[in-house]
């Protein structure tokens, strides 16, 4: 008796090991990178699915792209936010034309991605690329709101001192790009090269007008630009890759849960610049917990 008790025992054990596995492999297994923006988008993703009624797996800041990219491509993961810029590295394609143009970005990632099995969903308006930023006590004063705009207060011998890395004041992709297209040039007195120069450090140095400074190298969504009061000048002509953040799944799992799409495309639709600044400085600046930010911003969002 006590053999049959614990065969039957066995068989129940194995039942519950056998449901518990079917149940982990529908759960849809959303990641994102390590970044402040990726536990952000990450969060907003997760809950989303989850308040559709979608079980979801959480295996948010993953890591770095490859490690992420790999995970997805791997049927690791299913879901993450990557950046349609990043398809020139994926595919090759850094020397081509279309990253600079948002609809040519994304449309060439999703077409490209397609062959991989991967659907790119509704991307958000926001641009996380190299810029450059001003004070917003400046952009107010003289009208500064694009690259134009500034190129037109230099010309006329406004005061302008500029904080960046190395990097972004050699490589012929970041300053010398903006200078040929805009029209402008920078002396060497009129740039803070900082050592290392992440744009913590250079939003840093123009906050506080460290030796004159008034304007800093910036990422367009960095989290410290509103609460620091810098503003991000457009890049009207497009010299920048464009970096819009998008959801990328699985081509089995959006069958298997065709109303992802409709439940990210209206998210990812309301992450203007502005939002997404604001969301990634309530975590950054404000110390908040990525979760409470993703829950506050879903809540007005369905309001």
């Amino acid at each position: 008796m006590r053999r049959v008790l614990l065969t039957l025992s066995t068989l129940a054990a194995a039942t519950l090991l056998t449901a518990s596995l079917v149940q982990a492999r529908e759960a849809v297994t959303v990641s994102s990178k390590i970044d402040t923006e990726g536990s952000v988008l990450g969060q907003l993703i997760l809950q989303r699915l989850e308040a559709g009624g979608i079980e979801v797996e959480d295996r948010l800041q993953l890591g770095g792209t490859s490690i992420v990219r790999e995970a997805l491509l791997a049927g690791e993961i299913d879901l993450y936010p990557e950046y349609t810029g990043n398809g020139a590295f994926f595919f090759d394609m850094t020397d081509s034309d279309v990253w600079h143009d948002a609809e040519s970005a994304y449309a060439t990632v999703r077409e490209r991605d397609a062959e991989n099995g991967l659907a790119w969903l509704t991307p958000a308006s926001a641009n996380n690329t190299w810029a450059m930023s001003v004070r917003g006590d400046l952009a107010r004063e003289q009208g500064l709101a694009t690259l134009e705009d500034l190129a037109d207060y230099l010309g006329e011998g406004g005061e302008f001192r500029f904080a960046a890395s190395a990097e972004f004041v050699e490589s012929p992709q970041a300053l010398p790009a903006f200078q040929d297209a805009y029209g402008f040039t920078l002396a060497d007195s009129q740039l803070l090269v900082l050592s290392g120069g992440n744009t913590a450090s250079t939003m840093r140095a123009a906050a506080q007008q460290t030796s004159g400074v008034n304007a800093a190298m910036t990422y367009g969504t960095d989290g410290g630009l509103t609460a620091l009061d810098l503003v991000v000048l457009e890049d009207t002509l497009g010299v920048q890759p464009v970096y819009q953040p998008a959801p990328v799944v699985r081509d089995e799992v959006l069958e298997r849960h065709p109303e992802i799409a409709d439940l990210l495309g209206p998210l990812f639709e309301a992450l203007d610049l502005e939002t997404l600044q604001r969301l990634n400085s309530d975590v950054a600046v404000n110390g908040l917990d990525p979760r409470r930010v993703a829950a506050d911003f879903l809540a007005g969002l369905d309001d």
